[in-house]
């Protein structure tokens, strides 16, 4: 191959070196730009998931706030401002009058500042100079003149008309505020039309209900009762979200929401439920600045379609009648709603409000009478201890019906012991009821709850009644516990009356003196157990957790209370030693009677109250005829005290017995300074 031939062939291969050269650049530049397209898309999509995951943690924590603000609806409403009238009343406070430009004067020309000017040569030339100068000053003098009178006519213009404005406001906001203080005077009378306007008010005008709840009153005012009848629409179930949190799947680029268990939806709702109610009765008490409510009876109700008929209808699903004595005293942001509802105001909650499942309201708005009775009274309440005996067996069937069921007095001979025969429609816990009623001053002697309970089982019945003006001793209850017995007392009496729009009395509204109760009427509390060790039975008259003081512990050296209301006595075989206690004596002050077995450390030094076994405290009547037996707790090692139990007095003035069982190694001496009494 020649020179020239070796030369081409370099070249030829010089040139394919640098295509290749080329093209290996370009499939890098082009490796590269794939490569930072794909860092850009997984940034892109790192991006996307990172939003996503971050739309779902929001809507995570909108579901928690949403659930939170529902579990402390009641304690944040509760911070709410109360209604006030003074809130309706319109400010007379008028702005003062604003003249704007037309409140400055017009400036006048000032004479110096028209001097003829300085010229001319000849006397003459001055002149005139002087009366042009003259001119130009009288010309605008007189147009400001006319200017300032134009000035002052359109100024009084405008102040005429301010103050027809201002007088036509004030005679407005006058008419507003006398309408409001008419209104309020209404409501201070109890006029009932006056009454429902402004607590339907009050009720509407608080903010503390969460947006999207239906805040729709329905009310009637029982002028008598001093009662506020409200039906409140509650929100529906779907006010609990369905779901418990949102998590992002980045595999099927979707959102999963996470279902909250129906048993929790269900719980929450009932809750929410219990809040309305509360919170109801909270914003009307608080409004009340005129003191025009002694109670408020709230149905809480939803407007949904009945699952029995189809037909759209307001469903019961709580109800409660609060008395605003009971109710004021409650800590409403402490409380476990459904237990103040159901517990402390025996108010009454659906068991399954999510399937609409109703229960029986209380008192409606339409069955509220404004007007006379149909006995034709529009009297005070009646005095049921001063009422005829037919009268008053008439208006407790007439308190069964209002009850919802069906009622009628018997006749009053062969009367078989009973009544008023009633029949509760209701399924399962319904059925023949046999009322006995005893308008009594003093308490109904156990006898009678026995006599009852013969009635029920001659005559078949599912239920026994026993309505009293007074009340029961713990003998009584003793006896009915785990029987179909129901023991209603005065008090009780009184509230279920007004609970369903009718009226009664227990003697003198203002200033009755309490019916004393002779101190014959007592029951004996014997104890025995088994054991050799010597100990003593002691009780003391408490408040709360601390005697009333050292004359109100009974022990050996103390046989008896001042008053004689608590008395150690001879123990009546086969007990070992006794109390006479007669509990409508003590005093009122008194809420607990704390029953304390001790070791007697003068007989049994060293004993404790291991060997104190199988005890047992037989309630009796004077005559010592055993009603019931009450179980206490046994001794234990090294305890030389021990609390056997306490009788607690209920808000009806009954007394109920609570099973103790707390031990001291101190002995009698820790246990009394553990009551408040210090023992030297």
């Amino acid at each position: 191959m020649g020179r020239r031939s070796a030369g081409l062939a370099g070249v030829w291969a010089e040139a394919q070196r640098q295509e290749q050269r080329r093209r290996a650049d370009e499939a890098r530049r082009e490796r590269e730009r794939e490569r930072q397209e794909r860092a850009r898309e997984r940034e892109v999509a790192q991006s996307q998931r990172e939003f996503r995951q971050a739309q779902a943690r929001r809507r995570t924590e909108e579901l928690e706030a949403r659930v939170a603000a529902l579990r402390g609806l009641l304690a944040a409403g509760c911070g709410a401002q109360a209604f006030r009238v003074a809130r309706l009343m319109r400010s007379e406070e008028v702005e003062p009058f604003d003249p704007g430009p037309l409140g400055w004067p017009v400036r006048m020309p000032d004479r110096a500042q028209y001097r003829a000017a300085r010229g001319g040569w000849t006397a003459a030339q001055r002149a005139q100079a002087e009366a042009d100068a003259q001119t130009r000053f009288e010309h605008d003098w007189f147009a400001a003149q006319a200017a300032e009178s134009r000035r002052l006519l359109q100024l009084a213009v405008h102040q005429r008309e301010y103050e027809q404005r201002v007088a036509a406001w004030l005679a407005e906001v006058r008419r507003h505020n006398a309408g409001v203080a008419e209104a309020a005077e209404s409501v201070r009378r109890g006029e009932p039309e006056a009454v429902v306007a402004y607590f339907g008010a009050a009720l509407r005008a608080s903010t503390a209900w969460p947006g999207g709840f239906p805040c729709v009153p329905r009310a009637a005012y029982d002028p008598v009762a001093r009662q506020l009848v409200l039906d409140w629409e509650l929100p529906g179930f779907a006010v609990v979200p369905e779901a418990r949190s949102v998590r992002y799947m980045p595999t099927l680029d979707q959102e999963k929401e996470t279902p909250r268990p129906m048993g929790q939806r269900r719980t929450l709702y009932r809750e929410v439920l219990a809040q309305c109610l509360l919170l109801a009765a909270q914003q009307v008490f608080a409004a009340d600045e005129f003191d025009a409510l002694d109670s408020v009876a709230v149905n809480g109700v939803v407007d949904d379609h009945d699952p029995a008929t189809g037909r759209q209808t307001l469903i019961c699903l709580a109800t409660v009648m609060a008395p605003k004595a009971t109710f004021t005293g409650l800590h409403l942001a402490q409380v476990d709603p459904v237990s103040c509802l159901t517990e402390a105001l025996k108010g009454r909650l659906s068991a399954r409000p999510d399937q609409l499942v109703a229960v029986r309201p209380g008192r409606r708005p339409e069955e509220v009478r404004t007007g006379p009775d149909e006995r034709g009274s529009t009297g005070e309440e009646p005095d049921l201890y001063a009422m005829d005996p037919v009268a008053f067996e008439s208006l407790v069937a007439e308190l069964f019906r209002a009850m919802g069921m069906e009622a009628v007095t018997t006749a009053r001979s062969g009367d078989g012991g009973v009544d008023v025969h009633a029949v509760d429609p209701a399924p399962i816990r319904g059925g023949q009821i046999v009322v006995q009623v005893k308008r009594y001053r003093n308490t109904v002697p156990p006898t009678a709850v026995r006599d009852l309970y013969g009635t029920v089982q001659d005559t078949g019945a599912n239920k026994g009644v026993l309505v009293t003006t007074s009340g029961f001793g713990p003998g009584s209850h003793t006896f009915a516990q785990g029987k179909p017995l129901e023991l209603i007392s005065g008090p009780e009496l009184v509230d279920l009356l007004h609970r369903h729009g009718l009226r009664g009395r227990l003697g003198e509204r203002e200033g009755r003196p309490a019916a004393e109760t002779p101190l014959g009427d007592y029951n004996v509390l014997g104890m025995s157990w088994s054991g050799e060790v010597a100990l003593d039975m002691c009780a003391l008259v408490c408040a709360g957790a601390r005697v009333l003081g050292d004359d109100h512990f009974v022990f050996f050296n103390n046989p008896a209370t001042p008053d004689g209301s608590v008395r150690s006595v001879p123990a009546p075989p086969p007990d070992k030693a006794a109390v006479r206690v007669s509990f409508d004596a003590l005093p009122a002050e008194a809420d607990r009677l704390v029953l304390v077995a001790a070791v007697d450390p003068e007989t049994d030094p060293h004993a404790d109250l291991s060997g104190f076994t199988a005890p047992v405290i037989r309630l009796l009547d004077p005559a010592l005829t055993e009603l019931g037996r009450l179980e206490v707790s046994e001794g234990r090692p090294g305890e030389t005290a021990l609390v056997l139990g306490s009788f607690r007095r209920r808000p009806t003035g009954d007394w109920d017995f609570v099973l103790g069982g707390r031990g001291y190694p101190g002995g009698l001496a820790e246990l009394l300074a553990d009551h408040g009494i210090a023992v030297e």
